[in-house]
């Protein structure tokens, strides 16, 4: 049996990786450690912060494997030092946790952040360019576990840069959009042809399940992107015909999108809220986000889900289905 210490597990990702994990009990035995309990698997959580040494040295005693999922994410952090409190001192604090308790093998969630915005569908070589703080601190890491690998040769470290996952529950960029889309009231900011890579979590979580078995030695770094590409006029179509929905879409040129983004810039800093619609978003919106995954794609891994399962699966729980609860996972 496998022991795995999931750090974050109590968000959306790492929920779902502990769904995958119960279904085989005689294989995986689990443990969340997050600052936060879990909404569905609290039986297995401790509290801890990943910035904590002793937080990390006690819940990691017996362990064979971490997954790092624990993460500053959002658009909107303040101050900015809590990236890099999180995201790069966490992971110094995790490394040596690991080597004190003899744990050799870590599975670490980046993210194509690291990569920047439009840049030519780049592998995992291409040189990292991040443009926001989340994706600095994400490189930062990145570059904190090249430094121990290079003094801990024995160890197995594998790090997966998912684009922006959705699925079922979550709450973030992408839900927004097709809440957007199927309200019938979807602004387009461009022509609407530039591509955005995504992941269906269902894809993702069995992606580290398959590192776990298959990939077991070396440092190894893996882009995450189930393929093909949509563009954003395929979305509103996928949309419509999912929901069985006439949806129309009016285009606005970049300008004008980018100038009332700033204009919910301004009013959120006068009023100090946090507002769904900021300069940064549009930004985003509007890039062509498109990233090779041929690395994971070619690896003998093969997603469960296609991506237009995972769209349909996402917009008929959210849009068509009762729902028992009102649990949800807010991420970008």
């Amino acid at each position: 049996m496998l022991k795995i210490a999931i750090i974050g597990g109590s968000g959306f990702v790492g929920t779902r990786l502990i769904e995958l994990f119960k279904r085989e009990p005689d294989k995986y035995l689990c443990k969340n450690i997050d600052l936060l309990p879990s909404h569905f698997h609290n039986e297995i959580t401790q509290i801890g912060d990943v910035r904590h040494f002793e937080d990390m040295r006690k819940g990691l005693k017996g362990m064979d494997l971490v997954i790092l999922l624990a993460a500053q994410h959002r658009d909107d952090v303040s101050p900015v030092s809590l990236y890099y409190d999180t995201n790069v001192e966490g992971i110094k604090t995790t490394l040596k946790a690991m080597e004190e308790n003899n744990v050799k093998r870590l599975i670490f969630f980046s993210s194509v952040a690291v990569y920047g915005l439009n840049k030519p569908n780049p592998s995992e070589n291409f040189p990292p360019d991040p443009f926001n703080h989340y994706g600095k601190s994400k490189l930062q890491a990145e570059e904190e576990l090249q430094k121990w690998f290079a003094s801990h040769p024995d160890w197995n470290i594998d790090i997966v840069r998912p684009t922006v996952i959705f699925g079922e529950r979550n709450r973030g960029n992408v839900f927004n959009l097709l809440k957007q889309i199927s309200s019938g009231k979807f602004l387009m900011v461009g022509k609407g042809k530039n591509n955005k890579s995504m992941a269906y979590v269902g894809n993702v979580v069995a992606f580290v399940k398959f590192l776990i078995e298959n990939v077991t030695s070396g440092y190894n770094v893996f882009n995450y992107i189930d393929k093909p590409d949509k563009n954003m006029n395929d979305l509103v179509a996928t949309v419509s015909k999912v929901l069985n929905k006439n949806i129309p879409s009016t285009h606005f040129p970049y300008w004008l999108g980018m100038l009332g983004g700033y204009g919910f810039d301004l009013v959120a800093k006068i009023t100090g809220k946090k507002l769904t619609i900021s300069s940064v978003r549009v930004k985003k919106f509007c890039a062509s986000t498109v990233f090779d995954s041929s690395k994971a794609l070619s690896s003998g891994f093969k997603p469960p889900f296609t991506l237009d399962e995972g769209l349909r699966l996402t917009l008929e729980f959210e849009f068509l289905h009762p729902k028992a609860d009102e649990i949800t996972f807010v991420s970008e």
